[in-house]
């Protein structure tokens, strides 16, 4: 069984190698063993990450159990919902990218047979992935699970309810000791945020993928139910290393599909997007916004979930989880069910004991025949602004047209300038450049600004368009990944304040309207800006990311 640690273990020319793992505490008999990787993303600073280093050692200790050697190495994380708002944020994907070549770069000089990733805030679990299809040997991902709801004066709270306070205060809509109240009560513990922003939509999506076990992106953080995935997933490493099921073997074009599908069912976040293009890309697959827009068109939005709905993942841990949706859209034709998955059993078989969803008993998933919206939220928008696409989050509450005057903010912290000074007005189609993968660099999330929209109660006036990405947490009339971006001389470059602008959902457009001879003596004076950094990560990263359109990969020429 253990096809790769036999090199360092069995290698009589290895002695060195040897020597150390009997440092370590291996002895005779565990050099028999397949060796298990156990990559843990935890660390202190986060509440989404604070207790996988607990999961881990449970895992660790499962893995034990079944006579595998299970051994604990960490990797980074960064805290999306702290450094939003900062230039920290510019790390965000950077850590995806980090966090794939650091598990790929320890396995792979380990040798370790098999990996279980031990995952929680939104770009651990795509980084995992990534390093899986690198890796191509069996793996399983244990999502750290979401965290509770928080209360203050009996208003339910998350952690976007954060950042919208913000804006009611500046919007002197809020009292001083109802914002430090929200503050304080938002996030109440362990778990990644809790609506269906990234983390929780990528849970989801890898859950429907194939690579995570039935119901693990559901279960929430501090639950039974989390701890007995540490037991199950030791288990079901051990039966995939025994049958060598691979991520290539789970992750083919129709269980992409079959993720896409839930994500859109779910109403995830836009930054799916980006990511199930890179894990694609990570087992030779070929997958494109059009494939996203292909199946928005044929699924329906069914679950109403936050942020722009009313539930939370805890509600649906507690009606069912994630396998009844599933189950749903299998009996009804949505998903491929042969899809072979790391139990060693199809989805199909996985949903076979999962019960029919009752619609009498439960309003957070909608039939068929009254989804929240007849096709999906996620669409991709072409135009002389989005020559490559952009990618929409329109779940039917915002309207499918948008027509208004331009007004350009280089950055998100001039714009949060702008809705102090009151330079935003209704009507407003907001425009937020050089933030994309290249200028930023690093492509942050702008939640502060949708959410300081929000809170100002500017949210259904005004719609905002950038070349960066949106939060999962996001809602509004928003489109983000404009592609080319304005540092490579996209059209958003050239946009100017008072400009019209339309945006039509229905058409899949996102058009400048200003005259082509104007256009074209804007373009004789436009000059790419310096690269912002000069050395470090953000350098690397910008010198080697492709576009939002290609996934943001680092690792392809």
């Amino acid at each position: 069984m253990n096809k790769y640690s036999k090199t360092l273990t069995q290698d009589s020319t290895l002695p060195g190698a040897q020597a150390m793992l009997y440092a370590i505490g291996l002895n005779e008999s565990d050099f028999k063993k397949a060796q298990v990787g156990i990559a843990s993303t935890g660390f202190d600073g986060n509440s989404c990450n604070m207790h996988l280093n607990a999961l881990a050692t449970e895992i660790k200790q499962a893995v034990w159990d079944q006579e595998l050697v299970g051994l604990v190495f960490n990797t980074i994380g960064v805290s999306d919902g702290m450094s939003n708002g900062t230039e920290g944020m510019r790390y965000s994907l950077v850590s995806r990218e980090v966090i794939a070549d650091s598990i790929e770069t320890v396995c792979g000089a380990q040798y370790y047979d098999g990996l279980i990733a031990v995952v929680g805030c939104d770009k651990n679990m795509p980084g995992s992935l990534i390093a899986m299809g690198r890796l191509n040997r069996p793996s399983i991902m244990v999502y750290g699970g979401t965290i509770a709801g928080g209360h203050w004066k009996g208003k339910p709270l998350n952690i976007v309810s954060a950042f919208e306070a913000l804006g009611e205060k500046l919007a002197n809509k809020l009292s001083d000791e109802d914002y430090k109240g929200i503050i304080q009560n938002s996030c109440p513990g362990a778990g990644a945020c809790g609506g269906m922003y990234t983390a929780n939509t990528m849970a989801s999506a890898i859950e429907a993928l194939g690579m995570a076990l039935p119901g693990t992106s559901s279960n929430p953080a501090l639950s039974k139910e989390k701890s007995s995935e540490c037991v199950e997933a030791a288990k079901a490493i051990r039966l995939i290393l025994e049958r060598d099921i691979k991520p290539k073997d789970v992750m083919t074009y129709p269980a992409f599909e079959n993720a896409l599908t839930v994500i859109m069912a779910l109403g995830g976040s836009t930054n799916a997007v980006i990511h199930m293009i890179a894990i694609a890309k990570s087992v030779g697959i070929t997958l494109t916004q059009e494939d996203f827009q292909r199946i928005s068109d044929k699924t329906p939005l069914l679950a109403d979930l936050k942020p722009s709905g009313k539930y939370l993942m805890e509600d649906l841990h507690k009606i069912g989880g994630t396998p009844l949706l599933m189950k749903y859209l299998l009996d009804n034709g949505f998903l491929h069910g042969d899809c072979i998955t790391v139990t060693g059993k199809t989805i199909a078989e996985n949903l076979a004991i999962v019960p029919s969803i009752n619609f009498d008993t439960q309003d957070l998933i909608l039939p068929l025949e009254k989804p929240i919206k007849k096709t999906g939220h996620i669409q991709i928008l072409y135009g002389n602004l989005a020559e490559k696409g952009s990618v929409a989050k329109i779940t039917g509450k915002e309207g499918e047209r948008f027509k208004g005057t331009a007004r350009v903010f280089n950055g998100e912290f001039e714009l949060v300038d702008g809705i102090r000074s009151g330079r935003i007005k209704e009507g407003d189609v907001i425009v937020i450049r050089y933030v994309g993968p290249k200028g930023a660099p690093g492509m942050p999330e702008m939640l502060k600004p949708t959410s300081l929209i929000m809170g100002a109660g500017l949210g259904k006036s005004v719609a905002l368009i950038t070349d960066g990405r949106f939060s999962g947490g996001t809602h509004g009339f928003v489109v983000g990944h404009i592609t080319p971006e304005a540092f490579d001389g996209g059209m958003l470059a050239l946009v100017e304040d008072g400009d019209w602008i339309e945006i039509d959902v229905k058409k899949r457009q996102l058009n400048l309207l200003v005259e082509d001879k104007v256009m074209a003596i804007r373009r004789s004076h436009y000059k790419q800006p310096a690269l912002r950094v000069k050395s470090g990560v953000l350098y690397k990263y910008a010198k080697q990311v492709k576009t939002a359109a290609d996934g943001c990969v680092t690792d392809e020429n």
